[in-house]
């Protein structure tokens, strides 16, 4: 029987599955997107203005606006860092990835619903990629490229990349819940909380992000055996939302550093969870997902193009020349101050400075690191290597 023949499936409709296959069909490509029906990714639903420029999110698709965030340390001492210059987009995953998916679609792609159970070469060169429909039966499709954006665990990894080992994770888990009744005194749902306790994380953090008439609250560690659900249910408790109604329950590994190699050097390409972007010490990964995306689109346009697999390298390339260094500092970031209480009250105490919270905010919204100047930084770190060895109490008083 003669297969479905395209240019490229993409595995995964996530938001790095959706934009590679979104773009790849705007430049007249033929494109599969196989995607699991029902399966949505724990995530506090961020989305800083960068990410809402760079892949045109009409502002409709905001289920809220946040204008600050709460830093909560261990001691439930906060420090409230307004957002000066701008405001962070959040967005509820159901919704936004299957619009996602849906302009991929809208732009040409070939959508179906359906689990990857093996991938193969044909006799041709081309990649056969078999897969379980929702309807239970096999099928299968072939394509000159393939591109993985099937989530930390990723199946076309293992089965394309024999050298693939799989990063650091955490393991993230949420709930949505319904904010339309009753709500505490203290919630704003223009901000975003951020809980820095050994109880809700022995090395991440727990949140609680406000989505409108929802808010996900959530937390993840990388500790095996540590009860994520208690944890939220904790939270819930503390924050005077235990009585919310709960509408979904979601849970997934993050991976939280981008793998050596993303492609085997043929056909297939990783990109967004599988790649490894999801961006240590804050988790945050829709942008970097998206981007990731978009680079293995280009990649396979310019494989499609000259014939040349070797293009393939370029997507990893070009995301860690772009954000290699930002990844590098949160993951030291989070290797040194999430490591205990006592440094986590300290991180906390230092996102008081002023100079911090601006530099901060300019480096998340535009995804780049702010240049400042050297006597700035040398007080920021001064500053730092004080809590770190002590010289300074996490309040800012002399030890």
């Amino acid at each position: 029987m003669p297969l479905d023949a395209y240019d490229v499936i993409v595995v995964g409709g996530g938001p790095a599955g959706a934009t590679a296959a979104d773009d790849l069909a705007r430049e007249g490509r033929s494109v599969l997107m196989l995607d699991r029906d029902g399966r949505i990714k724990p995530c506090g639903g961020a989305i800083p203005p960068r990410c809402m420029r760079d892949f045109h999110i009409p502002d409709g698709m905001l289920v809220a606006k946040a204008r600050s965030a709460r830093i909560v340390a261990p001691s439930g001492r906060t420090v409230d860092m307004a957002i000066e210059t701008g405001e962070v987009g959040l967005v509820d995953r159901e919704v936004f990835d299957e619009w996602l998916r849906r302009r991929a679609t809208a732009a040409g792609a070939d959508r179906r619903s359906g689990t990857v159970k093996r991938l193969a070469d044909s006799d041709d060169g081309r990649k056969v990629v078999t897969f379980q429909g929702a309807d239970g039966r096999e099928q299968a499709a072939t394509a000159r490229y393939v591109i993985g954006a099937d989530g930390a665990n990723s199946l076309v990894a293992r089965q394309t990349m024999p050298k693939h080992v799989l990063p650091p994770l955490v393991f993230a888990y949420h709930e949505i819940i319904d904010t339309g009744g009753d709500l505490p005194d203290d919630y704003d749902q223009t901000r975003c909380d951020i809980h820095y306790d050994g109880a809700l994380s022995p090395d991440f953090y727990a949140w609680v992000f406000p989505h409108g008439r929802t808010a996900s609250i959530g937390t993840g560690s990388a500790k095996k055996g540590f009860a994520l659900r208690e944890a939220v249910g904790a939270l819930r408790r503390r924050v005077g939302l235990a009585d919310a109604p709960t509408l979904r329950r979601e849970g997934a590994p993050l991976p939280l550093k981008p793998l050596k190699r993303w492609d085997n050097g043929r056909d297939v390409i990783l990109a967004g969870d599988a790649a490894g972007v999801v961006a240590p010490s804050s988790g945050e990964g829709i942008y970097y997902a998206m981007a990731g995306g978009r680079l293995a689109a280009d990649a396979v346009a310019a494989a499609l193009k000259t014939g040349d697999a070797r293009a393939l390298a370029s997507a990893r390339r070009e995301f860690m020349r772009a954000h290699g260094k930002v990844f590098l500092i949160l993951r030291i970031m989070q290797a040194v101050w999430y490591a205990n209480d006592r440094r986590r009250e300290r991180f906390v105490s230092i996102c008081r400075d002023p100079d911090v919270q601006r530099l901060t905010w300019a480096s998340y919204l535009e995804k780049e690191l702010v240049r400042s100047d050297f006597r700035t930084q040398l007080r920021i770190m001064s500053k730092d290597l004080g809590h770190l060895f002590g010289f300074v109490s996490a309040w800012g008083t002399r030890s």
